[in-house]
């Protein structure tokens, strides 16, 4: 018997299942993706007066080839990724990247060559892509880039240069309908047979394109599959059992210790992204995120974890089956990091004033976060946009308005932000084989935050439930 969390009577964070009528009527909040007015106000000041860990954070920013102004974008019409010729993915990765850093560091210092850098790169790719093709990778493609284009041209949207218009074309037209086709077919294959990274791709980038785009619809269709969706990348599916210690499992720690990661910053940038308009996923289901962050921190910190067999199935719809068991978590290198733990850790123990002791080590021990270009010359080091220590660090209790926090049990659903502020100045048979090659601080808080709810039965997933 496990205890499990989401019962009647749990308490962080219990969600409503919809947006109050409030809200639900209330224009988007912009800029609003991972970073809002208050936040990149926040990062001006801070490095302005000298403040750490900020200035270290914006050293790590303005080192990187990638936060130059004499960046110069390469554009594609098409951009093939895993089959198809030639592999020209990189160069989409590669200026999204510098799009977003040169848009972060201009918020940052003022400097208007950056802003004008990151508008003349987006508005080059606007303009010229149409197609995001290749083998199964292209929804990794669409979803990765696409909510990391979104986030960059977030950042510059009231630019007077900036092809707005062009820009929610090229979100709509070409990123989202791979993404959304993603969580409503999973190519064709049985609904278990990609992990969860897969899922949080698409849904990272749908809801990307609903807040960019101000599309109510879209960000709604993102909220419910995150709930609720059918696969591996649903809240329930990817973290599907939660101990007594508190501590729930990310089932993708029984693959590898990179793609754990992988999930569980995409998770938190849906988390983020979804927050900076309102709307509490980092709550939801009794905060079940926080409880299986602190489990992959402990793991990749070198700590033992539990770990339930699991077994999924695989293959095509009408054509080849089989099925895989992971049955322990895999091992890890406690060298090996990626820039995501800043964003989830300040969350929790900033906002909303929760102890999360592995949280707050795995961020310490990742300090200062760099971004693309910092983490290796494949894709992997490029699916997060980073520079945590420096964007998402905050005085405790400040929320992403900068007023103070309600009560963590107030519920899954926040009060919306404030609106109109502007901004300134594989392996063979398997369909869902990715490629292995991409793969101080605080304080620790004391303690483990409780588990809540009743006690469920174990499933095991060996299909549909």
């Amino acid at each position: 018997m496990l205890k499990a969390a989401g019962a009647a009577g749990a308490g962080i964070g219990t969600a409503a299942l919809a947006t109050p009528a409030s809200a639900a009527d209330a224009p988007f909040a912009h800029p609003g993706l991972l970073h809002t007015r208050t936040d990149l106000d926040r990062m001006a000041a801070k490095v302005k007066a000298g403040a750490k860990p900020y200035t270290a954070g914006f050293a790590k920013l303005t080192a990187n080839r990638h936060a130059q102004s004499g960046w110069r974008a390469n554009p594609q019409a098409t951009v093939y990724r895993g089959s198809g010729s030639p592999q020209n993915y990189a160069a989409l990765y590669n200026d999204i990247h510098a799009a977003y850093q040169n848009a972060l560091r201009y918020h940052v210092s003022g400097e208007q060559a950056h802003a004008d850098t990151a508008v003349a790169i987006l508005n080059a790719w606007s303009g010229r892509l149409t197609s995001v093709q290749g083998s199964a990778d292209r929804f990794l493609a669409a979803g990765l880039y696409g909510y990391q284009f979104a986030n960059a041209a977030e950042l510059v949207r009231e630019h007077p240069d900036f092809e707005l218009g062009r820009a929610r074309e090229l979100m709509s037209d070409v990123f989202h309908p791979l993404s959304d086709d993603f969580l409503s077919h999973h190519n064709n294959a049985v609904v278990t047979n990609y992990w969860p990274n897969w899922d949080l791709t698409a849904v990272a980038c749908v809801l990307a394109t609903g807040i960019f785009c101000d599309d109510r619809g879209k960000v709604e269709r993102a909220v419910e599959y995150f709930k609720h969706g059918d696969g591996m990348g649903s809240v329930r599916h990817a973290i599907p059992v939660v101990h007594e210690d508190g501590l729930a499992e990310w089932v993708e720690a029984g693959r590898d210790q990179g793609h754990a990661l992988l999930g569980v910053g995409l998770m938190g940038t849906v988390c983020e992204m979804a927050w900076n308009q309102g709307i509490d996923l980092y709550g939801y289901d009794d905060s079940r995120f926080l409880k299986d962050a602190e489990y992959v921190a402990k793991w990749s910190l070198g700590g033992e974890v539990p770990y339930t067999a699991n077994t999924r199935r695989k293959g095509a719809i009408g054509g080849w089956s089989g099925s895989e068991t992971a049955t322990e978590a895999a091992g890890v290198d406690p060298a090996m990091t990626r820039p995501i733990w800043a964003m989830i850790a300040n969350h929790y123990t900033k906002r909303r004033g929760l102890s999360a002791s592995y949280l707050t080590r795995a961020a310490a021990k990742a300090s200062p976060e760099g971004g693309g270009g910092d983490y290796g010359p494949n894709s992997g080091g490029f699916d997060q946009l980073g520079f945590g220590t420096l964007a998402f660090t905050r005085p405790r209790g400040e929320d992403a308005s900068g007023a103070p926090e309600p009560s963590p049990a107030a519920g899954g659903v926040r009060p919306q932000t404030a609106t109109g502020a502007s901004a300134s100045p594989g392996a063979a048979r398997d369909l869902a084989a990715t490629g292995a090659e991409d793969v101080v601080g605080w304080a620790a808080a004391a303690g483990v935050t409780a588990v809540a709810g009743g006690l469920l039965m174990l499933r095991r997933r060996g299909g549909a439930e």
